[in-house]
């Protein structure tokens, strides 16, 4: 009987380290994935981020030539859509150099 006991106490306590030392692995597996995924994530938010910058400034310059070569009424208007643009240009600059800013900390150390 104090076999079968003692035979019990060493089957549960080395299943016990089993599993603690399983569960110790593999939460390092699965953090890895986790950062890379966020990586990639940012990395192509930043690429968006990028597009919609160079499209917004593509809108400023069409917007200030048709200013240049305009005598119309519409001249205000035009002056209020340019300084809207600017000012997403300039957010979405703030944004992409914060995310740039976070891709820099986050790759991973070679």
């Amino acid at each position: 009987m104090r076999l079968f006991i003692v035979a019990i106490i060493a089957v549960l306590a080395v299943g016990s380290v089993t599993i603690f030392i399983g569960f110790l692995t593999n939460q390092e597996y699965i953090q890895v994935p986790e950062i890379t995924n966020q990586i990639d994530k940012l990395e192509i938010y930043k690429n968006e981020l990028e597009k919609i910058n160079q499209l917004n400034l593509q809108m400023l310059q069409d917007l200030e030539t048709q200013i240049k070569n305009s005598d119309d009424i519409y001249l205000e208007q035009l002056n209020e859509e340019i300084e809207v643009i600017k000012r997403v240009v300039n957010e979405n600059k703030e944004e992409l150099e914060q995310i740039i800013k976070k891709l820099s900390q986050m790759e991973p150390k070679s």
